[in-house]
């Protein structure tokens, strides 16, 4: 995929993911592929991915929700963008608070389509903004830890000693 394939392709996923419209977020994927989500988890596959945006993403961040890619780089295969979102809470404990977040997604790619999304994503900033009480942040941050170091690739990288590079 060529850069500019890739820019197209993020206009079109992050249009669908500000209208909630599920099926063209999925549209975005390979039949098998995989949307990691920092707060929803992973979804499989075009009827998952759909759900997980419509159903539960767009339930909590409501009509307001915007989401643009910046500086995007391909390079065939991967792709990777940074980006700013915002939205007004619709969760009854936190409704009507503005979020604005950053983060950087990787993209993998295949036959024009994505096969693997992830983000990182400091969703500290988002509980802060939102007005999520410091215990509660510590412990889902507490679980987000845990989540990294399960990772094969994280269990990996702790495997090679200093120096060494996959």
């Amino acid at each position: 995929m060529s850069n500019d394939e890739f820019k197209a392709l993020l206009q079109r996923f992050t249009a669908a993911a500000e209208a909630g419209d599920g099926d063209a977020l999925a549209a975005c994927f390979t039949p098998d592929g995989v949307y990691h989500d920092y707060i929803y988890g992973d979804h499989r596959g075009r009827a998952d991915i759909a759900h997980m945006l419509r159903d539960l993403f767009h339930r909590d961040a409501g009509p307001d929700y915007r989401w643009e890619m910046f500086d995007a780089v391909c390079n065939g295969d991967l792709g990777y963008a940074w980006s700013l979102s915002s939205f007004t809470s619709q969760v009854p404990e936190f409704a009507g608070k503005a979020v604005v977040i950053d983060g950087m997604s990787r993209f993998e790619l295949r036959d024009g389509l994505i096969s693997d999304y992830r983000e990182s994503v400091n969703g500290g900033v988002a509980m802060a903004q939102l007005g999520v009480a410091p215990e509660r942040i510590a412990k889902v941050l507490a679980r987000w830890g845990r989540q990294m170091m399960d990772q094969a690739t994280t269990q990996a990288f702790l495997a090679r000693t200093k120096g060494t590079r996959a």
